[in-house]
């Protein structure tokens, strides 16, 4: 699904479907799935169509960038040690077309997932985060990409002590998200500085043909980026 697509097209996937027609110089665009009908008319476009995951923290509106994992099982991690743990994430994808100058532009986008928020922190000083509970896996896990992504996370105890982890804070300014034909994936890791605190950041993958770096949306609208790291100061 996830893939560059040249009008006129048709996606169907379980009573899904995304569909660009022509029409006299112009294009429709149509999505009828996630429980609504949207439909578009692009004037005087030629350009392609991109289909794939962005940032899991824009629907059902752009409430903040952060995103929360929480863990179904907390996990313990010795002293000055650094241990590598498999979560999961949940999908939302973008559809971009192309212009003429090669740059793209966002005209939908969607999830097949209920989305959730949470307060990270205390009402007074918290941060709102996109919430999601993850089980905690050995290895990469087998997930249906429509859905989940899966995170690749490398957990360094900085400190003297064994640590109790259950939950990780992401700032979506930071993704950087690669998807296949079977997986949409991200690399992070998870400082841990004290008990009660934490610092969390992204890694890239190596790109092939079969693996490819997604257009990620904070980019795709060309954002000035102050801080791409996010930082856990109430509990992890």
């Amino acid at each position: 699904m996830f893939d560059k697509y040249t009008p006129p097209f048709t996606i169907n996937y379980e009573g899904h479907e995304i569909s660009v027609e022509k029409e006299q110089g112009n294009l429709i665009y149509r999505r009828t799935c996630a429980y609504e009908t949207t439909e578009k008319l692009i004037l005087d476009a030629d350009g392609d169509f991109l289909i794939n995951p962005i940032e899991p923290v824009n629907l059902p509106k752009p409430i903040t960038s952060f995103l929360l994992i929480d863990f179904e099982r907390p996990i313990m991690i010795g002293p000055a040690s650094k241990q590598k743990i498999y979560l999961t994430f949940p999908v939302e994808m973008g559809i971009f077309i192309s212009s003429r100058k090669g740059e793209h532009e966002l005209i939908d986008m969607f999830t097949l997932n209920m989305s959730k928020y949470t307060l990270y922190g205390t009402p007074n000083h918290g941060i709102m985060c996109r919430y999601w509970k993850s089980e905690v896996f050995a290895s990469y896990p087998n997930l249906d990409i429509r859905y989940e992504g899966d995170i690749e996370l490398d957990i360094i105890n900085d400190t003297n002590n064994w640590i109790e982890v259950k939950k990780s804070v992401f700032n979506a300014f930071g993704m950087k998200i690669y998807y296949g034909t079977d997986r949409t994936s991200m690399r992070a890791f998870m400082r841990v500085v004290s008990r009660n605190l934490a610092e969390t950041g992204f890694m890239t993958y190596t790109t092939t043909p079969e693996f490819r770096r997604s257009m990620e949306l904070y980019t795709a609208r060309k954002l000035t980026l102050s801080s791409i790291k996010g930082i856990m100061e109430h509990g992890i």
